[in-house]
């Protein structure tokens, strides 16, 4: 725990749950109870249906999920058939291991559950297929080093997936994100790198990156936002130019809304954006 601040990240989350006006962003982060259905929900997500397409040459396969949290990932790949390792430092009974722990056992999915850091993973080299983490590099103590291991124990071709990571553009972005963020002010754990740092981080430890998924490019960032609404904003955006109905005709070609995605992205300057990084082991 930061001694500048009062909360512990349960404590942070355990505030947050006790906010009436913050129950639909507690939803949204999947810490809401009953634990067992929050997995679920986060299994039957649209967010997930994306992931598994990009892992499907890998799935099933053994699953290194970094900094799992409550174990919802480790939850949803097990459910896919995959041999899971859940690695979460706290021992947390609502944010960490412990939950993870309980989730297994309630579920009756069988998920490994690991106490460590990503920077010191405590396994042999080359023997996971998929190394996975969800809204874990921007909490790196050494992104470099966290990168490093994740390839050390990465098979050759194995995918290194990290998602929904917090992008700056500039380093003096860096506090606005932090007094925007609803827990920072509580456990003062957050933090944002430059789209460089974050490539670096990558290609330095001899991953290739394969995809980078700009904040509206897939709906794995995008996410609570649904495909159905992302494509009425789309479809709204284009109307603007084309008319209402050609609009809306343009709007439901794939090629379009991917090309309405990145452009926008481009635009995109908010500090605390998220992106994805899909990479392989050399």
């Amino acid at each position: 725990m930061n001694s500048n601040f009062k909360y512990s990240w349960e404590e942070a989350v355990q505030w947050l749950r006790n906010q009436p006006e913050k129950q639909e962003l507690v939803q949204h982060c999947y810490y809401d109870d009953p634990l067992e259905s929050a997995a679920e929900r986060f299994s039957q997500s649209e967010e997930w249906t994306a992931l598994i397409q990009l892992l499907k040459p890998k799935i099933p396969g053994k699953v290194l999920d970094i900094g799992a949290g409550r174990g919802i990932s480790s939850y949803a790949f097990t459910k896919a058939g995959c041999s899971v390792t859940a690695l979460e430092p706290d021992s947390s009974d609502l944010v960490g291991a412990d939950a993870i722990h309980r989730l297994s056992k309630n579920t009756d999915l069988s998920i490994q559950v690991v106490q460590d850091w990503g920077e010191t993973l405590p396994f042999t080299d080359n023997c996971f297929d998929i190394v996975y983490g969800r809204a874990v590099l921007h909490h790196a103590k050494d992104l470099k080093q966290l990168c490093k291991e994740a390839a050390r124990v990465l098979k050759p071709g194995g995918y290194f997936i990290a998602t929904r990571e917090h992008i700056i553009s500039r380093k003096e972005d860096l506090q606005q994100f932090l007094d925007s963020h609803p827990l920072h002010h509580l456990y003062g754990g957050e933090n944002a790198y430059l789209l460089e740092e974050y490539k670096d981080a990558i290609s330095s430890a001899e991953l290739q990156i394969i995809r980078s998924f700009a904040p509206l490019e897939s709906v794995i960032n995008y996410a609570p936002m649904s495909q159905a609404e992302y494509q009425n904003l789309v479809k709204s955006s284009l109307s603007k130019f084309c008319g209402v109905t050609l609009g809306t005709k343009l709007s439901e070609f794939n090629i379009l809304q991917d090309f309405y995605g990145w452009y926008v992205s481009q635009k995109l300057n908010s500090p605390g954006r998220l992106y994805s990084f899909l990479a392989v082991k050399r």
